[in-house]
């Protein structure tokens, strides 16, 4: 059963600290999408401002890794969401007492982009400190419920916040879920994992970890793989502005909704992945929902009504989600403890790349053409990912255990 895991009180802790922490994120994060279309008309600022996103993300993660593995993971999720917090603050009495600028919803973007990558990579891995490998899944669908929870909450009620308070109070609300977070976070009790390289400088860890990962190439490009959904996601964030007021001719209300739908989507995949992977295998399972991923992302791409944007950001939501969970398990049960932050930042710094020069040339493209085009490149994305994980796995057809 996958609550089972949230028997144990400190686990319990990290998924409601977790679903405070999605909701407000993405309650800023779609806010700021639909405020910058809103004021400039403009996709290719909404691109910009994702790309400088991704960018500060994955600056970040060349280092997040590295401090992630070397010192306590609670402690660094708390200071992240101080930090983020404050900075949010900030850039909400600027709004408050100057008015619209661009340039500080590009620093917005820049203080979630880096809060975002480092709170990955030291999420991830204290799940891996908290949960015993037999429980991986269950908790990894627990993760999935609690991100989307959080998305879905945000999705529903950004549309309308935006509407009638404005971006302004979203971003005092954001804040404030920061702090609400941290006291769950606090509340967390455990033996945290002893760093095997402790006195080792921050370059020798640093390139540990890149060696770990060049000895086994297989769970590196299972990585790549496992990202693939996140910049598909990116993608979804980057086309659906354009899409939903051209293609569908609908309003910010309805552009909430759509990604509410996403939200549910994801927050279905933390009951149906699992079971599915079981009842099937997990390789089997794997393959089949990037294929339905790719046909529903064909389909999108032509359609111009609502109701059928909704059913397809539901299963957006979900394929993208339940690829995350499956192969989430799969790198935690073969990477070891002491090496998964390192591991994780090498993957999300990756992703961030792809992400940036994706959001930054389809605004370009979206602005000339048409916003379905973005979703015919997310199916041309996921189907490269089903043909890679189809390729990796006909060559390794047993699976390996690399714990170093």
């Amino acid at each position: 059963m996958v609550f089972s895991v949230l028997k144990t009180n400190r686990f319990r802790n990290y998924f409601i600290s977790d679903i405070i922490s999605g909701f407000g994120v993405g309650m800023s994060t779609i806010g700021a999408n639909w405020y910058l279309m809103d004021r400039t008309g403009s996709i290719t600022a909404v691109g910009l401002m994702l790309s400088l996103n991704v960018i500060a993300g994955f600056l970040i993660s060349a280092f997040a890794g590295t401090f992630v593995d070397k010192w306590n993971r609670k402690t660094i999720l708390l200071w992240a969401n101080v930090v983020r917090a404050a900075a949010l603050l900030l850039i909400a009495s600027a709004f408050f007492g100057t008015g619209f600028h661009v340039e500080y919803l590009y620093a917005f973007a820049v203080v979630n982009g880096m809060g975002w990558a480092l709170y990955m990579s030291a999420s991830r891995s204290l799940v891996q400190e908290l949960l015993p490998e037999n429980e991986l899944i269950q908790g990894n669908s627990l993760i999935e419920i609690s991100l989307q929870v959080g998305m879905f909450m945000a999705g529903g009620l950004s549309g309308f916040l935006y509407k009638y308070i404005g971006f302004e109070a979203i971003l005092l609300l954001n804040a404030a879920a920061f702090l609400v977070s941290s006291l769950f976070l606090s509340r967390i009790s455990y033996s945290a994992l002893a760093a095997e390289e402790a006195e080792a400088s921050f370059f020798e860890s640093f390139k540990a970890g890149i060696g770990y990962l060049a000895k086994r190439p297989s769970v590196f490009v299972l990585g790549i793989v496992s990202i693939i959904p996140l910049v598909s996601t990116m993608v979804f964030n980057v086309v659906l502005p354009g899409y939903v007021s051209t293609s569908v001719r609908g309003d910010s209300v309805v552009f909430g909704l759509s990604d509410m739908c996403y939200g549910l989507g994801g927050l279905l995949s933390g009951f149906v992945a699992a079971p599915l992977a079981r009842k099937l295998t997990q390789h089997g399972t794997i393959l089949i929902i990037f294929l339905v991923s790719v046909l529903n992302l064909v389909a999108i791409a032509f359609n111009s009504t609502v109701i059928l944007l909704y059913i397809g950001s539901v299963l957006i939501g979900l394929t993208n989600s339940s690829l995350r969970i499956l192969i989430t398990t799969a790198l935690m049960e073969s990477v070891s403890k002491s090496y998964m932050g390192r591991a994780t930042s090498v993957w999300m710094g990756i992703s961030l790349l792809l992400q940036t020069v994706s959001a930054t040339g389809l605004g370009v493209v979206i602005d000339r053409y048409s916003p379905g085009l973005g979703f015919i490149l997310m199916a041309g994305l996921m189907f490269v990912g089903l043909i890679v994980y189809y390729i990796l796995n006909s060559q390794s057809p047993q699976k390996q255990t690399i714990e170093a």
